[in-house]
Formats: C-alpha cells, sequence, structure tokens
C-alpha cells in the first residue's frame, strides 16, 4: 500500500490534508510557497522528514514563480523565500536541512538561465522527496533485525508514511518486520493534544492491516507494568550530537517509565533529522503551540472560556534513556556522540 504524502504534480506541490484524515482522504494543491508556508504551519503537513520534503518543494515553488530578474537578484529573492519558509516551524531539523540542499544548489548551479536554475532546484526538491522514501526503507530494514516475531510494540505520534514521503520512520521498521512475515501488535498512543496517534497511525496500521489497539496516552505505563509492551519506537524531530532527541511531547514520559520497566526504547530517524551542532538536546528549540489545540477539539470546545494553557510540541529525551537510534546507515549504539560522529561523517 503507498500513501502519497506529497508530490511535485503540474508545477504545484499536492499534499495530503492529514487534518481531514482519518474522517476524509483529500488533497491540497498548493501554487504558491506561501501555501506550504501554511500548510505546515497548520499540520496539514507534518512530520520532521515530511516537513522537510515540503520546504524543499515550497522553495522549488517560489523559484518557479519569480518573474525574470538578473542573476544576483534572482538568488536574493530566493534566499529571502527559503528564510521564509524557515520560519514555519523551528523544532524539526529537516526542514533547515532541506533548505541547506535547495540554497546550495542556487549557489553552485554555474548558468547565466534563469530558467536552468529553476529546472535545478525542482529537480532537487524532487530527489529529496525520492531520497527519503529509499531511506525510510532502508531504516526499516536495519531496524526490523530489532523487532521479534510476537512483538508488542508501542508507539508514539505519527511517524509512518504521513510523517514523511513515504513508508515511515519507526512505522517503517514496524512496516518492513510486517512485511517479513513476523506476527506484531501495535499499541497506539493516542498523541494528544491533536491525537496524531489516534488520527493518522491507526489509520495508516488498519490500511496495512497490522494488528493494533489504541489506547489514551495516560494508560501506557500501566500495559508496561502488566508486561504487555516488548518494546517501545518512535520518530524524532531533532537529535543532538549526544544522542538527546525532540519528538512528540509525551515521548520523554515513556522513556522514563520505559527504563522503569526494563523495556528497550529505540528512537528511528535519518541521518537529516541529527543536527551535529548542538552538543546537548539543552539547546534543541521547542515549538510552543497555540492554546486552542488543548482548549477546543475539531471546533469543540472543553475547557473554560479563559483557561490558561501550556503546549509545548515536543519534549526532550535524555540520550541515557534510548536504548539504540535506527538510522539508514544501522543502528547506532551508546555512546551515541561517538557513533553518531561516525555515521555523520561517513
Amino acid at each position: 500500500m503507498t500513501i502519497k504524502t506529497i508530490i511535485w504534480k503540474n508545477n504545484a506541490v499536492v499534499l495530503i490534508d492529514q487534518n481531514a484524515l482519518p474522517l476524509a482522504e483529500k488533497y491540497i494543491t498548493c501554487k504558491s510557497y506561501k501555501e506550504v508556508i501554511a500548510c505546515i504551519k497548520d499540520l496539514t503537513v507534518r512530520g520532521a522528514p515530511a516537513i522537510g520534503v515540503a520546504a524543499a518543494m515550497g522553495a522549488a515553488l517560489g523559484a518557479l514563480n519569480l518573474p525574470s530578474l538578473s542573476q544576483d537578484k534572482f538568488r536574493q529573492k530566493f534566499l529571502t523565500i527559503c528564510d521564509e519558509i524557515a520560519q514555519a516551524r523551528p523544532t524539526a531539523r529537516n526542514l533547515f536541512w532541506a533548505l541547506e540542499r535547495m540554497k546550495k544548489v542556487s549557489d553552485e548551479t554555474k548558468t547565466n538561465s534563469q530558467r536552468h536554475l529553476v529546472k535545478e532546484l525542482i529537480h532537487e526538491a524532487r530527489l529529496i522527496c525520492s531520497d527519503d522514501i529509499a531511506i525510510n526503507r532502508q531504516m526499516g530494514k536495519h531496524g526490523s533485525v530489532l523487532l521479534a516475531d510476537g512483538d508488542n510494540i508501542l508507539t508514539h505520534c505519527n511517524a509512518g508514511a504521513l510523517a514523511t514521503a513515504g513508508y515511515g520512520t519507526a512505522l517503517g521498521v514496524i512496516r518492513a518486520a510486517h512485511e517479513q512475515g513476523k506476527k506484531l501488535h501495535v499499541y497506539v498512543d493516542e498523541t494528544r493534544p491533536v491525537l496524531q496517534g489516534a488520527r493518522l497511525t491507526a489509520w495508516e496500521l488498519k490500511k496495512e492491516k497490522i494488528p493494533h489497539t489504541l489506547i489514551t496516552d495516560n494508560m501506557a505505563g500501566f500495559l508496561m507494568q502488566q508486561g504487555r509492551i516488548d518494546k517501545i519506537i518512535v520518530g524524532a524531530d531533532r537529535i543532538a550530537a549526544n544522542g538527546d532527541t525532540a519528538n512528540k511531547i509525551g515521548t520523554y514520559s515513556l522513556a522514563v517509565l520505559a527504563k522503569e520497566h526494563g523495556i528497550p526504547f529505540y528512537i528511528a530517524a535519518p541521518l537529516s533529522t541529527i543536527d551535529v551542532s548542538l552538543k546537548t538536546g539543552a539547546r534543541i528549540p521547542i515549538e510552543e503551540r497555540n492554546a486552542g489545540e488543548v482548549t477546543n477539539f475539531k471546533g469543540v470546545r472543553s475547557a473554560p472560556e479563559g483557561t490558561k494553557v501550556y503546549n509545548p510540541a515536543f519534549d526532550i529525551t535524555p540520550a541515557r534513556l534510548i536504548s539504540a537510534i535506527i538510522t539508514e546507515k544501522g543502528i547506532s549504539r551508546k555512546p551515541f556522540r561517538a557513533s553518531i560522529t561516525h555515521c555523520t561523517k561517513e
């Protein structure tokens, strides 16, 4: 089963509307980079790798729609477009990594033809998309060895095909093991406040016919206490040089519980999620989102008017609580600083 999260089609960016899932499967067509920015901000497209692909395609779309300019002015305008896209969401490293790749193409393409440069930028954006799918499949192949036949696996948020260009990171590992014939059962955290687990992960698992059970976030510890969880695997939005990991809010709590109950806790993420410029997770910027995500759901208010809200979208899981980090280069183990340095320099 193929989920088309994001594609370049007829000089436009086509996105599956993740806000409409699971009730409706519909697509949104963006014809300007500002429309792509809006889709990143309102979670139409979400998940660090998918945001990176959207950023690259948004930049290409912006370049495509620029009027005829001198070479210097074109590059200046393109950098401005990239800077605007970079403001969409602060935590996901992949967004900035993708824009860096696009800017490098703009800087290094030797041509006096604006048309040729735009063509190269579009090619790079599409390459980032296809590369992401290949990377996810490789990650799944590496990580599947950590999952045994009969495992009960807990996952948090959505790190599947919807969070990437296709296939998935954490869910890609589960998908790969399932394709190998391993009998798995997945416990899906609903993932408050936006319910990415309930709405998106359960939707993907149903399509894949992978057995799963939806639970509320605050049930996870009880299931671990009962011995019903064998492994935990989640994605990541940014990983520091020492292995500290930013992921959807609630991940840290699961890692602490996993440590208490002796359950392996795995991170699955591409190398593009690793930010070696940050020594520890203390430097990772944490996005705080709109209070309405907590006080309302789908237009229905669940808290009194005027209630004060704190709504960080992510938390930081210290490296000491992580059993292994799965990337397209293989499985990194402690000490993470050494293994991350090795795999990012290869």
